[in-house]
């Protein structure tokens, strides 16, 4: 084959090659859409600590993807209300629905609509066990059942015999199944008891103090919120006199729960880190409306452990409403 004959099949190679990347690149925008809309439904309101995390973590990715995201979640932790808000979302044929599901039973019909009418679906921070069942496309957050074990062994194991775990959403599935955990992990070390209350900080710190004052043979007390249950524990057990005898730990983050974490007021905290349950959600139904992609399983965003030796390097991210 002669120079000239090899230069010819090699621009030939080139321009065909061209002409296949040409159409790649013309299929992908075609599939490709700049007008993304995606609806998150939770049951937290905005103005609440930890959903104010969760919220700034969607915001932000919505910034970042150039889409509009609208954040809606009813008054109180209502679920009529909540699968309400999800059937209005359905109506309104955004590009995907991002939804909290604390309650799989009242909340399942209104998201098999959303994934009926072929809507792209993301659960986060609850609700992992109902996703597949559901229809749902994939879970980011914490698998409640195993994290609870996890912190039932890691209390047991730093001297807690009789754990009160307490219960600041009555009916949140995700509340249970952390209690539930908490007592399964703590099996072979001790024992808990469930203390049900409101998400009011002042009735919440009220009822810790009434517990330990009528139980003598407790000796942690187990939060499920932060600045919710965490911070009243923690002044709770201060205003007893009790920190040497009582155990204060809490799931989620606060700067004030952190700083008795430093101070050594509270012995550590649980992060499930909700900045990522808000900001992958939006960043994962966006890149799926331009080009059909998606993630092929579940993204776990916790449970990890804030102690005394850590404490101080999350203090200014959580109170810059990232941690």
């Amino acid at each position: 084959m002669t120079t000239k004959s090899i230069l010819t099949r090699s621009i030939g190679k080139l321009a065909a090659a061209a002409v296949v990347a040409a159409s790649t690149i013309a299929g992908s925008a075609a599939f490709a859409k700049d007008d993304i809309f995606i609806i998150a439904v939770t049951h937290g309101q905005a103005s609440d600590p930890f959903w104010s995390i969760v919220t700034n973590g969607i915001t932000k990715a919505g910034e970042d993807q150039g889409i509009t995201v609208a954040y809606r979640a009813p008054e109180t932790f209502d679920m009529v209300q909540m699968s309400q808000l999800i059937d209005a979302a359905v109506n309104q044929e955004p590009d995907g629905i991002i939804v909290s599901n604390p309650d799989p039973d009242a909340l399942g019909p209104s998201i098999e609509r959303a994934v009926a009418a072929g809507i792209p679906v993301i659960s986060m921070n609850s609700g992992i066990s109902a996703a597949v069942g559901l229809g749902i496309a994939l879970h980011v957050g914490q698998d409640e059942l195993p994290a609870g074990r996890i912190v039932g062994a890691k209390l047991g194991e730093i001297g807690a015999t009789h754990v009160l775990c307490v219960i600041q959403e009555v009916g949140n599935v995700a509340l249970d199944q952390r209690c539930q955990g908490v007592t399964e992990g703590m099996e072979g070390f001790g024992t808990v008891t469930i203390l049900p209350t409101s998400s009011d900080p002042s009735e919440v710190e009220s009822r810790i103090r009434a517990a330990l004052m009528s139980d003598d043979t407790l000796d942690a007390v187990m939060g499920l919120s932060a600045p919710t249950v965490g911070e009243p524990a923690v002044a709770a057990v201060q205003g007893l006199g009790m920190q040497d005898e009582v155990i204060v730990a809490s799931y989620d983050l606060s700067a004030n729960f952190l700083q008795a974490i430093v101070d050594g007021k509270a012995t550590f905290a649980v992060d499930q880190q909700p900045y990522l349950q808000g900001y992958l959600p939006v960043t994962f139904l966006a890149q799926h409306a331009r080009y059909g992609v998606m993630p092929a399983g579940n993204v776990p965003s916790g449970p990890s452990f804030v102690t005394q030796d850590t404490a101080q390097q999350v203090i200014d991210l959580s109170a810059q409403g990232l941690r």
